[in-house]
């Protein structure tokens, strides 16, 4: 089965400012046909360095993508950068000029002079129309490569994919499918999630599996390539099989649901509210949450106690609590989970409570307690990092220990 590289053009797409979404969604139609995108690629407005690219992914793949540098200004350089790479002539179409002047009459507009340009097209390409806009694509077969050209808008080239070269692939791969699983987990680092289930996934080159660190938790993406769909869910299955008891409940979500998702999951299914009183998060648990839709029908509300004073005012946490033991102890953070349950009803309350940084002694140790039925619990972590990773580590933290209390049969750990 053929791979696919994707290369996105336009000085634009080097900036903070703008993000190349026509990857994701090329890669996700891709995938539908079997197809691995094995290399994303942005490239700035400079012939060169495009033509040096467009060189190795001929080299390297047998379907490469082009997207963007279409238009007609003088930094639209895709179709002489492809043009220059392959050897191949640029040709004047004029029955496209004839179609561009009577899309801008049909605007109210006068084609200008530099509009002409887009009317050329590289010899041998078929030409893609473009319903959306002016820049038609080009559709080239160059020995066993595919190259696609595609304008930059997203609206134009979702448009021209699924009209013009969607029904060219179909036509063109073999009948492949690609099925994906994806394993979420939370309380192990990398190493030894990778050190764990290693001799299991590299006896396979079909499955392949990654294995990325995301905010705080593991993600394990298995993807599997086989002519049926059949064939490829057998393979996943006989995988994941050997990888899911190694992990066990570590893993939390094995369809991509987030953690706050399965956690209201859970509360909505025992029919049980939550509450929150916070300090160093300083509400993002709250916001995590919330952040899931109905999380009302879960979700009572908290307390965002960032002061000794308010953790006294609005959680009852007695002053002299804290002056003994300070604000980021065991008692403080069992106190808040406890006034944040009676206050609220609850019938669930975390608190987070700890140094999140970056100056001062102990920055990374955080308390975080889960006040439930069977009374309250409170766990010391030390967390390595900036404030922000500490402070979305803690968030994780909280929602897995009051995942695994709603799993426990007996309601305990």
């Amino acid at each position: 089965m053929p791979d696919a590289e994707i290369i996105a053009i336009g000085s634009e797409l080097l900036t903070p400012q703008k993000i190349d979404t026509n990857s994701l969604y090329l890669t996700d139609q891709l995938n539908a046909l079997g197809v691995e995108v094995v290399r994303k690629t942005v490239v700035g407005d400079e012939r060169e360095r495009l033509m040096d690219t467009i060189l190795g992914a001929v080299a390297r793949s047998q379907i490469i993508v082009l997207t963007g540098g279409l238009g007609p200004t003088e930094d639209d350089l895709t179709r002489d950068a492809v043009a220059s790479a392959l050897g191949r002539s640029m040709i004047f179409h004029p029955e496209i000029c004839e179609w561009l002047e009577a899309r801008f009459k049909s605007f109210g507009r006068t084609m200008v002079e530099i509009n002409r340009r887009q009317a050329y097209i590289i010899e041998g390409a078929e030409v893609m129309p473009n319903d959306r806009g002016t820049a038609p694509g080009q559709w080239i077969a160059h020995d066993k490569v595919i190259l696609m050209l595609l304008p930059g808008p997203p609206n134009e080239l979702k448009a021209m994919f699924q009209k013009q070269c969607l029904p060219r692939l179909e036509k063109l791969l073999p009948p492949q499918v690609l099925r994906m699983r994806l394993f979420r987990v939370v309380g192990m680092p990398e190493s030894d999630l990778d050190q764990l289930i290693a001799p299991v996934y590299t006896r396979y080159t079909n499955p392949v599996t990654t294995i990325l660190a995301v905010s705080g938790e593991i993600h394990v993406h298995l993807r599997a390539r086989c002519s049926t769909a059949d064939e490829a869910e057998a393979l996943l299955d006989e995988v994941c099989a050997q990888i899911e008891p190694l992990l066990g409940d570590r893993i939390y979500s094995r369809n991509g649901d987030s953690l706050e998702k399965v956690i209201g999951v859970l509360l909505h299914s025992r029919h049980a509210f939550l509450s929150v009183a916070e300090s160093a998060t300083g509400g993002l648990l709250g916001g995590r949450i919330t952040a899931v839709p109905a999380s009302s029908d879960h979700f009572l509300g908290g307390f965002l106690t960032y002061s000794d004073e308010m953790k006294t005012k609005l959680l009852g946490v007695p002053a002299d609590l804290i002056e003994q033991h300070t604000a980021v102890s065991e008692p403080v953070a069992r106190a808040m989970a406890e006034g944040a349950k009676q206050r609220t009803g609850s019938d669930y309350a975390l608190s987070v409570t700890g140094y999140a940084g970056p100056d001062g002694e102990n920055v990374g140790l955080m308390f975080i307690g889960l006040a439930s039925p069977d009374g309250c619990e409170v766990r010391r972590v030390q967390l390595p990092g900036d404030r922000e990773r500490v402070r979305v580590f803690s968030t994780n933290i909280a929602l897995d220990f009051l995942r695994r209390k709603l799993l426990a049969p007996d309601g305990h750990k």
